[in-house]
C-alpha cells in the first residue's frame, strides 16, 4: 500500500512505521490515523513481521493533533461531523484500540517531542524507548479538553494513578529524564543510538521466540490487567498450555534448547492461532 503521511518498511522480521510529516513535527491528522491503522493491519497479516517499531521522522516523534484548523480543531459542529455522542469516536482512540489488538509486539522509539496524542498513542505500545532529546506531555487540560486515545485507561496502568494524575492535571511538558523516573519509558538513549537499541530489542523477539506464543502472551497480559480475580488468568493459561502444548512450536522450542541452537519455529500467526483466540467476549459499546 502507498502511504502519504507515514513510511512503512520491513527488514529482517521487523516493521518500522515512521510518522512522516517532518515539516509539521509529525502533527497527527485523520490521514495519518487511517494510514497507521492500515499499517498495523499489514503487519498483522505478514508472517515475516515479528515486531513493529513506531518512530517519527525529523526532530519530533509527534507534536500532537494538527491545529491548523485553529479553534475549530476539536469542534465537530465546525467540521461537519456527527454530534451524536453514541456515534462520535475520538481519532486517537481508534488508533490506540487498533494497536491494542495487534498480534505483534509494538516498540515506541520516541525520538523527540511527543505531546498530546503523540504521547497517548505510545501508551498502547508495549515497550517505550526514548531519546535524551524527547519531551512528553499530556497537555489536554491546558487546551480545554480531556485526555483522549483511551489514555485514562492506559496511563494509570503504565505509571500508577498518582503519577498519571500529576501529569494530566498539570498538563505540563516534561523532559526525558522525568519520563524515565516516572516509568513512562523503559530507557533513554543518545539520539543516534535510539533506533539501533529499538531494533536490537525487536531482533531479540524475532530471533528467539514463537510468534504464536508472543501473540497470545501479549493479549493475555493486556486483557487480564483488569480481571477481577486470578482465576480468569488461570482459565486462559490452562487453555493456552493445553493447546500450544500439542503444537509444533513447543516441540521446536524444547529441541532447540536441548540441542543448544537457535530455534526455527514453524507456526504462523496468520493461520495457526488457537481455535479459542480471541477468547474474550465480543463487546458492543454505546
Amino acid at each position: 500500500m502507498a502511504y502519504e503521511q507515514i513510511k512503512y518498511e520491513v527488514a529482517d522480521g521487523v516493521a518500522t512505521l515512521t510518522m512522516s510529516r517532518p515539516d509539521k513535527l509529525n502533527a497527527f491528522t485523520n490521514v495519518m490515523r487511517e494510514e497507521m491503522c492500515a499499517a498495523f493491519d499489514e503487519a498483522d497479516a505478514d508472517d515475516s513481521v515479528r515486531a513493529v517499531i513506531v518512530t517519527g521522522e525529523g526532530r519530533a516523534f509527534c507534536a500532537g493533533a494538527d491545529l491548523s484548523a485553529g479553534t475549530s480543531t476539536f469542534d465537530n459542529r465546525e467540521r461537519g461531523g456527527s454530534l451524536d455522542p453514541t456515534e462520535h469516536r475520538d481519532g486517537g482512540g481508534l488508533l490506540t484500540l487498533r494497536i491494542f489488538e495487534s498480534k505483534k509486539p509494538v516498540i515506541a522509539a520516541v525520538n523527540g517531542p511527543a505531546v498530546g496524542v503523540g504521547a497517548t498513542m505510545t501508551l498502547a505500545m508495549d515497550i517505550r524507548l526514548a531519546s535524551t532529546n524527547a519531551r512528553m506531555g499530556f497537555v489536554f487540560a491546558r487546551r480545554g479538553i480531556v485526555p483522549e486515545a483511551c489514555s485514562s485507561w492506559f496511563l494509570p496502568r503504565a505509571v500508577g494513578m498518582q503519577q498519571a494524575l500529576e501529569w494530566v492535571t498539570t498538563g505540563r511538558v516534561f523532559d526525558a529524564e522525568e519520563a524515565l523516573a516516572g516509568r513512562l519509558v523503559r530507557s533513554l538513549h543518545a539520539p543516534e543510538e535510539l533506533l539501533p537499541a529499538a531494533n536490537a530489542l525487536a531482533r531479540e523477539i524475532a530471533d528467539n521466540t514463537s510468534s504464536i506464543s508472543v501473540a497470545m502472551s501479549r493479549q493475555m497480559l493486556w486483557r487480564l490487567a483488569a480481571a477481577d480475580h486470578p482465576m480468569e488468568a488461570h482459565k486462559v493459561d490452562s487453555r493456552g498450555i493445553l493447546f500450544l502444548g500439542q503444537g509444533e512450536d513447543v516441540k521446536e522450542g524444547i529441541l532447540s534448547f536441548k540441542e543448544r541452537r537457535a530455534p526455527n519455529f514453524p507456526a504462523k500467526v496468520s493461520k495457526d492461532m488457537p481455535a479459542f483466540f480471541p477468547w474474550w467476549e465480543e463487546r458492543t459499546f454505546a
